[in-house]
């Protein structure tokens, strides 16, 4: 009798506890009078995973409130959702020794999703970051013209070769594109998927591109609790790509090394990478294998889905804007009949096409794959006059709820290229447009991403015209996908490809 009083004293400890707890947490952010919903006892503001894409989410968040921030709560941990450029810069560059780290992060357990310069904190991010920023220079990317050339005359081909043109899925042909060019780019070893091979790197990009409920709950783990990582072991990647990249990372550096002894000057990612682990080994800085395979699998899973999501929603809009499709189209002839090599449109050119450049930032305003940027404030820190924040508050820039805010870009929902004309760009306010982030924690791969997704179109709208399919929805009217935490198609779009020869 005696033990059951115990047991039923402890249930109440227990009971009060929580509810005291709760209680504290449900009314942390109405203390300090940051506007907010009422969190769940559970989830606190998450109640959209697995049922709205997050990107959808923020946006709706902003336009819900139109404040300068939101208080939001990751389960029971308050979070801070900043809805101003001016806040979003002190953030971001201003303050950023203050904001260096960020929340997402894999365990220790899942070394190669856990030390990738994405999800590395300090003080190992300073050091990668560092050694790797020049290998994206635009001089080092002019490199890449030889691969792009070809990966576009195959992606042309394949478009040329399907009988049914208006049964091409979009996401598909796109994401064989960039993982053909991102798997080459980073591993060094020739992929074939947009001809339609044998690929295992392309098994690997398509393993990314599904989502379950188990991967779902890793992934919302990874971004929002990463104290459960280590707990259930849950990983970035599957073990066996893990595995995979290594492997086959091993084999390209040890050919690489047999070819020269040594890097001096690195030609793609892979001889940087590879140089890298030379000079560490020297310096007996202590990077590890996984350290360096890490970087090649973060480039390849945080640039195919993105630009191949980019490249897509791109041409579905044009689809149905026809006269934009030819301003660009023009442009292009313009560029070609300016290079005595008119067979291939060269990279540098098309990085100072305006037209095309404009058409793919707007692209990347409605759509940009990471709608949110996260960072952790390190020390107690003051937002405004009004609020002051925790040391250990999760921060989140609302990047894309400020690219659909009507007063800085009229008719949101409009595509719309004129914006970012070069005389009109120049209006744009600072820090309302944040598709690659901003700061020194930017995002590493944007000027290879441009690259790679101005390449594509470009070719696709030289060869073709493109034009809206029957029964198929309208730009605003696009599902996102619901299970995974990037913005990018929840379903099969297709447009109809016209030859213009």
């Amino acid at each position: 009798m005696m033990f059951v009083s115990l047991l039923i004293a402890a249930a109440l400890c227990v009971l009060a506890w929580v509810y005291v707890r709760w209680t504290r947490v449900r009314q942390y952010w109405a203390k300090r009078g940051v506007p907010h919903l009422p969190p769940h006892p559970v989830m606190g503001s998450l109640t959209f995973l697995q049922r709205q894409n997050p990107g959808r989410w923020m946006i709706n968040t902003y336009q819900h409130f139109k404040t300068p921030y939101v208080g939001a709560w990751w389960f029971w941990r308050p979070t801070l959702i900043i809805n101003s450029p001016e806040i979003a810069r002190n953030v971001l560059v201003k303050d950023f020794a203050n904001f260096r780290d960020r929340l997402l992060g894999s365990g220790s357990s899942d070394p190669i999703g856990h030390l990738n310069i994405f999800t590395v904190n300090e003080p190992l991010w300073s050091s990668i970051r560092r050694r790797l920023t020049s290998l994206f220079t635009a001089c080092k990317l002019r490199a890449l013209q030889n691969l792009l050339d070809t990966k576009a005359n195959q992606l042309i081909e394949r478009i040329k070769s399907t009988e049914n043109k208006s049964a091409i899925s979009l996401r598909i042909l796109f994401t064989d594109y960039t993982s053909d060019v991102i798997g080459t780019a980073a591993f060094g070893v020739e992929t074939k998927a947009i001809i339609g091979g044998d690929c295992p790197m392309r098994k690997v990009t398509k393993a990314f591109m599904t989502f379950d409920l188990y991967r779902g709950i890793c992934w919302s783990s990874i971004f929002f609790f990463p104290e459960l990582v280590n707990v259930f072991r849950f990983t970035f990647f599957p073990k066996w790509a893990t595995d995979y990249f290594t492997k086959v990372f091993r084999v390209v550096s040890k050919q690489r090394k047999d070819e020269q002894n040594r890097i001096v000057e690195p030609k793609d990612l892979v001889d940087a990478l590879i140089k890298l682990k030379q000079e560490s080994d020297e310096k007996n800085e202590g990077l590890t294998e996984d350290i360096i395979v890490a970087q090649a699998a973060i480039f390849l899973l945080g640039g195919f889905e993105t630009s191949g999501s980019a490249l897509s929603f791109a041409l579905y809009e044009l689809a149905f804007k026809p006269e934009i499709q030819e301003k660009m189209y023009n442009e292009l002839i313009q560029i070609k009949e300016q290079d005595e090599n008119c067979s291939r449109l060269d990279i540098s050119k098309l990085a100072e096409a305006p037209y095309v450049n404009s058409v793919i930032k707007e692209a990347l305003r409605k759509y940009s794959p990471m709608g949110w940027l996260d960072r952790i404030a390190v020390n107690d820190y003051k937002i405004d006059d009004n609020l002051t924040i925790e040391a250990g508050t999760p921060i989140y820039v609302n990047a894309i709820g400020m690219q659909y805010d009507e007063n800085y870009f009229p008719n949101p929902l409009d595509f719309d290229p004129e914006r970012f004309m070069p005389e009109n760009e120049k209006n744009i306010k600072p820090f309302t447009y944040l598709p690659f982030g901003e700061g020194p924690r930017n995002c590493i791969g944007k000027r290879f991403g441009q690259i790679s997704v101005r390449n594509a179109l470009s070719h696709v709208i030289l060869n073709y015209k493109v034009a809206p399919v029957a029964n198929q929805p309208k730009p605003n009217d696009i599902e996102f996908e619901k299970h995974g935490l990037f913005l990018v198609p929840g379903q099969d779009l297709f447009v109809d490809f016209i030859p213009r020869n």
